[in-house]
């Protein structure tokens, strides 16, 4: 016996093999049927969609899932601007907690600081690095948290600032890479005080968030992420639980595990990949990317830090074939994919290159790119897991990739346009909760990219945020409107009307306001997933 069907009727439908198509009928979670509303078979429920636009839905291609939802119910530090912002944030939060508990805190980025942290003359001579003056010390996190353990990660979680009770908590983080007496760590002492500061979250607060987050990614007609987890990201527990949930009445969930020479404990884990956040450098937010150039605002000299060699990325890959898992890598910075690319063709000579394409290995991020790395990721079949929302916040003049890098490094970063051109898959997502899960901002940033000779259509942007995440996770067949496919689709009230099956507003249009354009998007008004509806507008 079928399942009762559903037609939905009525509506513009981003249907390209069917442009004329306004209604669909759902069975058995498949798209039954496709036309015209007059012409609609009979159906066990009707929903009249008066209007609106259907397209594909979502799939963000990276983010970290507990992060999130701890930063949805927590302490949200992206809207502070200055030192004295930020400790006042904390001490009002603070002051509603136990006496016992962690102050957790994510989003703060110094670089859109009215008085951005900029190294003093002192600390560029200190040979253990450096310190930023304009942002407040672990005594001052302690004053404003009352003696509390405080914990608060940069806007690229590569790097936080930590309350002295914190340090003291962790007596073993002196020693290790990264550590700055001032509390902002990096590297290896910040993968030490993070441990340290999310065991104080007990496993029903950690389910409670993972829900709170896919469920607000439904809302915004996201169907299916790719959950980055890994040792020095997420535990065990918290991958598996959340891979547990996928798809109860909330997005599915597609696991990556970031551990060197881990593809057995990925697949234990229930994993569809060994890679992710297996970091091959750090972020540009926290100057641990490691970059061919040295940084203009940082330590003279510093390039940032590769964490793998060549011959450990091909063992990391040989380790996946041997598996028949796909693998990957983070890599931002232009010396890092380097390292990745060379052991690309280490690999290669192993096991061949139409072996890897196949296999269709990831990268994520891929910011600071260049013609021969992007020639690196055709001819390995490199699927590139990429965030348009980090040219729309950090890219452009007087932002943080051009303090970081110079305006003629930062306008080649992010080159989605030029990798698109040349046939270098592309898959979309937000890296939440280092920006906000926003599909629409991402396909309109996408399209409107500081730099026009990196811009996309929108056409192209939106098929990377939808099909381009199914295909990463070699579902070739998902993410379109046809016959035969699964119903996983967003329902979407459009303020300035449709036109061509997209939104009036990502229309396309040679004088595109820009990144930043106020015009409101899209509005979820349901979220469809193998034809069970995950979010419904107005629902509790």
């Amino acid at each position: 016996m079928t399942n009762p069907s559903t037609l939905y009727r009525g509506g513009v439908l981003h249907c390209p093999a069917d442009p004329s198509a306004t209604a669909l009928l759902v069975r058995d979670g498949r798209i039954a049927w496709l036309g015209t509303g007059a012409d609609a078979p009979r159906a066990d429920r009707v929903v009249e969609l008066g209007g609106a636009l259907v397209t594909p839905a979502f799939v963000d291609a990276h983010v970290h899932a507990t992060d999130t939802g701890l930063a949805l119910s927590g302490l949200d530090l992206s809207a502070v601007r200055s030192a004295g912002e930020l400790l006042e944030a904390v001490s009002a939060f603070a002051a509603g907690l136990p006496g016992d508990a962690v102050v957790l805190g994510h989003g703060w980025d110094e670089s859109a600081w009215a008085d951005p942290a900029l190294p003093d003359a002192a600390a560029l001579d200190r040979a253990a690095g450096w310190a930023d003056p304009a942002l407040p010390d672990a005594a001052a996190l302690d004053r404003a948290a009352g003696g509390r353990r405080v914990y608060l990660s940069q806007a690229s979680i590569h790097s936080a600032l930590v309350s002295a009770a914190l340090l003291g908590a962790c007596p073993e983080v002196v020693s290790a890479a990264g550590y700055e007496a001032s509390g902002w760590l990096r590297r290896d002492a910040h993968h030490v005080v993070r441990a340290a500061a999310f065991s104080s979250v007990t496993r029903a607060q950690r389910v409670a968030a993972q829900r709170r987050a896919l469920e607000h990614a439904a809302s915004l007609g996201v169907a299916a992420v790719h959950e980055c987890g890994g040792p020095d990201i997420s535990d065990e527990e918290d991958f598996t639980g959340l891979l547990a949930i996928s798809g109860a009445g909330v997005p599915e969930v597609y696991g990556y595990w970031g551990e060197l020479l881990g593809a057995a404990k990925a697949r234990e884990l229930g994993a569809v990949g060994a890679g992710g956040d297996l970091f091959a450098d750090g972020a540009l937010g926290s100057r641990t990317a490691h970059v061919s150039a040295a940084y203009l605002d940082g330590e003279a000299g510093a390039c940032g830090h590769g964490y793998v060699s060549a011959e450990q990325v091909r063992d990391h890959l040989l380790d996946c074939a041997a598996h028949g898992l796909q693998g990957g890598f983070h890599a931002i910075g232009d010396a890092a994919i380097g390292t990745v690319l060379a052991g690309f063709a280490l690999a290669a000579r192993t096991v061949g290159t139409d072996r890897l394409r196949a296999a269709r290995h990831r990268v994520e991020h891929a910011e600071i790119m260049s013609k021969a790395l992007i020639a690196g990721f055709v001819e390995y079949g490199i699927v590139a897991s990429m965030q348009p929302a980090f040219d729309r916040l950090w890219g452009g003049a007087g932002r943080m990739y051009e303090s970081r890098l110079g305006l003629a490094r930062s306008l080649e970063s992010n080159p989605m346009g030029a990798m698109h051109g040349v046939g270098v898959a592309l898959a979309f997502g937000s890296d939440s909760p280092v920006t906000p899960l926003d599909p629409w901002g991402s396909v309109r940033a996408a399209a409107a990219h500081h730099n026009p000779a990196q811009r996309m259509s929108v056409r192209a942007a939106f098929a990377a945020h939808t099909r381009g995440g199914w295909r990463a996770v070699h579902l070739d067949n998902e993410g379109v409107l046809a016959l035969g496919a699964p119903a996983t689709f967003a329902v979407w009230d459009t303020p300035a009307g449709v036109e061509r099956g997209l939104p009036v507003v990502l229309a396309e249009d040679p004088e595109l306001r820009g990144a930043d354009d106020p015009t409101p998007l899209p509005v979820c008004r349901a979220t469809v997933l193998r034809g069970d509806v995950i979010y419904e507008e107005g629902s509790s």
